[in-house]
Order: structure tokens, then C-alpha cells, then sequence
């Protein structure tokens, strides 16, 4: 029997992103990000102006921000210890949506923080390669944990007997972030969470039947 398997995201669960991003934009580029906006297409203003910023323009700086400011992302308060206790009761992996170029750099990142953790980057939905990464570990118990919804729903649908955790460690958005319905529960401090994934863990598979349309925990 395989020990357990974690299969987490970084930006938001481990480390925080929209703070130390929305800090470089203003000082560096004259932009203004309202994070109470839940896309960037209205999120990302000039200062000047008050216009939003061209859609290319805003990837642009996203990915600019990860060539070079990621030494300005710092962990999620109790996710490198909660971590540490977890790793003693299951296998952990990093799933991320940061894409082949910046790899490397966020496989560094984290060792810096104490995170030594396998790292698999992602484009798009991570059902699909969550449910590959399952399959390869050949682990009989799984636990998912994302801050966006979308990625809970795509996981349901390709992994469902994972256990899935909507957190998002990040406290000026977290209020404004609703429940993913296709988690089975919603927890966005590590103390917390630290316990129910070890709950879930010791309970085994989830039903793959078991989609809660209501966001709370199980």
C-alpha cells in the first residue's frame, strides 16, 4: 500500500502572490490593482488614468513579475510547518499554473523556504494531469488543495475519489472569494486545514459520487 498523497498549488496555498504582485505593479509600473475585482481585465488600472491595462499588457507583467520578483513572495502564515507535520503521513507534490519557463525558479523558491517538494507545471485546468500524477504515485488515498474554484470542478470531474480543499491562505481577498462548489470543504488558515487533511487522509478515498454543492466541510 502507497502512503498517502498530497497534491497542492503554491500561489495562495504555500506563498502569496496578489499582495507582493499589486506592491511591484505600483512601484515599478504606475498600477493600480483593486484585488476586490475578480478579473485583471478590470483589476489592473494605469495610475495616470484610471484606464485598464491592455490584455497584453497584463500578461506581460505577470510574467515579468515571475522572471524576476518571486524572491518578494513570502509563505502563507503556518503552511511551511503545517507541511513539515503533514510530509511525515504522506507523499506531498506541488501542482502550479506557472508554466515551463519559470519551473525551475519556483522549484528553487520554495527549497528556499524550506520546501524541498517535487514540482509539476500546469497550463489550464489541472484535472488531467492531477489524475496522472495519482495514477503514477499509484496512491490509493489522494487530497487536492487550490485557491480557484475552477480547478476543483476540473479535478471532480477527472479525479473524483481525490479530496479536494478550497484555501485561499491569502486574508485581503479571502472574504470576497466564494466557497468552490465542487470542494468538499472550504478552510483558508493552516491550523485548520492541517487537521481535517489529516482526518481525510485516515478516512480513505472519497466517494466519487460525493460532490458537495454547498462548499462545507464533510
Amino acid at each position: 500500500m502507497t502512503r498517502p498523497l498530497i497534491i497542492t498549488d503554491c500561489d495562495e496555498v504555500l506563498l502569496h502572490m496578489v499582495v507582493p504582485f499589486r506592491a511591484w505593479l505600483d512601484e515599478a509600473h504606475d498600477v493600480h490593482f483593486d484585488m476586490r475585482e475578480r478579473g485583471f481585465v478590470e483589476a489592473l488600472r494605469h495610475k495616470d488614468s484610471g484606464l485598464p491595462l491592455e490584455r497584453d499588457l497584463v500578461w506581460e507583467l505577470l510574467v515579468a513579475f515571475f522572471d524576476t520578483e518571486m524572491h518578494r513572495q513570502a509563505p502563507i502564515a503556518g503552511a511551511v510547518e503545517a507541511l513539515g507535520r503533514l510530509s511525515r503521513i504522506a507523499d506531498i507534490v506541488v501542482l502550479t499554473n506557472i508554466g515551463e519557463r519559470h519551473h525551475q525558479l519556483r522549484v528553487e523558491q520554495l527549497a528556499s523556504h524550506g520546501l524541498d517538494l517535487p514540482v509539476h507545471w500546469n497550463r489550464g485546468p489541472k484535472g488531467e494531469p492531477l489524475a496522472r500524477i495519482v495514477a503514477d504515485r499509484q496512491a490509493d488515498v489522494a487530497l487536492f488543495i487550490d485557491d480557484l474554484a475552477e480547478h476543483h470542478e476540473s479535478v471532480a470531474i477527472h479525479a473524483p475519489g481525490v479530496w479536494r480543499l478550497h484555501m485561499v491562505g491569502e486574508p485581503e481577498i479571502a472574504a470576497d472569494v466564494p466557497a468552490a462548489t465542487h470542494a468538499h470543504a472550504r478552510i483558508d488558515d493552516w491550523a485548520a486545514a492541517e487537521r481535517w487533511i489529516t482526518d481525510r487522509l485516515a478516512h480513505g478515498p472519497t466517494p466519487s459520487s460525493l460532490i458537495p454543492s454547498d462548499g462545507v466541510s464533510l
